[in-house]
């Protein structure tokens, strides 16, 4: 049993990330090294979760008082109520600081768990083992919470660092393909915002992962990406600056989501997909890159049967009001919408470089097809 490790060490965090094939068995042992204290444990699960999972999640953890809570995810379940719902139950359980929160799922119930462990009683262990290939490679990662408000996607939410995260490649083989997707969106997001050969490896191995599940590449896929993130959260822990280069193609993903009430029309890989597109198209015609990157970009998507054109989901109305719902985005910080923008494959423009009106970004996105 392999296992790859990242370490994230800041000023602020100081935590693992164990990337693997079944390796859930390492987890008694972690806790014992990391939260000595514990007695109690709330297991906080997807129901799309497989049984055999659930099954040995309550067997190698028996010695503990387990109590599980079961979900079902959308982004409907981030909200104060029902933060509020998981909050009481387990301070009637009468958990303290030194007991844990374990989410079992994807980003979604990450987000949402790690959020309620940030503030029951101002914060209890939290663990995450990340379910979804998305989860996996992003939102596990760098300790944002959130939930979501009716002016936007986790507009509200806290930073909270897990004590550890496991990402388990075992539970990839039950996901769709329209997961994988979804999860190969913020892959392929971090092959192109930093300048090493990660996107060249990508174009080589995109089918292997995409197609026949192949746990090896997988497992180097995650741990590439995972690296690219980490190494920007390292940097920019608060998100003060550097760390909004992974809002590339995500100003327009949220708010493709917004508009569509965060339905399951578009998920958010997909959303991103499209954002990175528009972003890339949008780089072009100002001129920030050249065709050879556009074309280089799109010849990824084309190769593997990846949608990117947003014209076949939004008609010019949709697409006005998906650019209202970007003057929302928590990444700006005036009255201009913030975005980042591609100058070649591996490089991006600095955050607060390219900033846009509505109305002129409307006006230029008028121009892509």
């Amino acid at each position: 049993m392999q296992i790859k490790k990242i370490r994230i060490k800041n000023l602020t965090s100081d935590y693992s990330i164990l990337i693997g094939n079944n390796i859930l068995n390492t987890i008694p042992k972690k806790i014992n090294k990391l939260c000595p204290q514990a007695k109690k444990i709330a297991i906080v699960l997807d129901k799309k979760v497989p049984s055999k999972f659930k099954k040995k999640l309550k067997k190698i953890l028996e010695k503990y008082e387990v109590y599980t809570f079961e979900f079902v995810t959308s982004e409907k379940l981030k909200s104060f109520t029902n933060v509020n719902r998981l909050a009481e139950k387990l301070l009637s359980k009468n958990f303290n600081r030194s007991d844990i929160l374990i989410a079992v799922g994807g980003g979604i119930l990450g987000d949402f768990s790690a959020f309620v462990a940030s503030i029951v009683k101002r914060g209890i262990n939290f663990i995450n083992i990340p379910t979804t290939l998305l989860s996996q490679v992003d939102s596990s990662i760098g300790g944002k919470t959130g939930v979501n408000s009716s002016f936007g996607k986790n507009l509200i939410g806290t930073f909270y660092e897990p004590k550890l995260v496991i990402s388990d490649v075992s539970f990839l083989k039950s996901l769709p393909k329209r997961e994988i997707v979804c999860g190969y969106a913020e892959i392929l997001k971090h092959s192109l915002i930093v300048k090493n050969n990660f996107f060249r490896w990508l174009k080589i191995n995109s089918k292997e992962m995409l197609e026949k599940r192949n746990q090896n590449i997988l497992t180097s896929a995650i741990y590439k990406s995972c690296k690219v993130k980490v190494f920007f959260v390292n940097k920019d822990f608060r998100e003060k600056g550097l760390r909004m280069t992974l809002n590339f193609g995500h100003t327009f993903a949220h708010a493709i989501e917004a508009k569509n009430k965060f339905s399951k029309k578009i998920n958010h890989g997909e959303a991103v997909l499209i954002g990175m597109m528009l972003a890339t198209k949008l780089s072009y015609i100002k001129r920030i890159c050249t065709k050879k990157t556009l074309e280089d970009l799109k010849d990824i998507y084309i190769k593997n049967n990846i949608n990117y054109d947003w014209n076949k989901f939004f008609t010019k109305r949709d697409k006005n009001k998906i650019v209202d719902f970007m003057n929302n985005d928590k990444k700006n910080n005036d009255k201009k919408i913030n975005l980042i923008l591609l100058k070649n494959i591996g490089k991006t423009t600095k955050p607060g470089e390219y900033k846009f009106t509505n109305q002129q970004l409307k006006n230029t996105l008028i121009k892509i097809n």
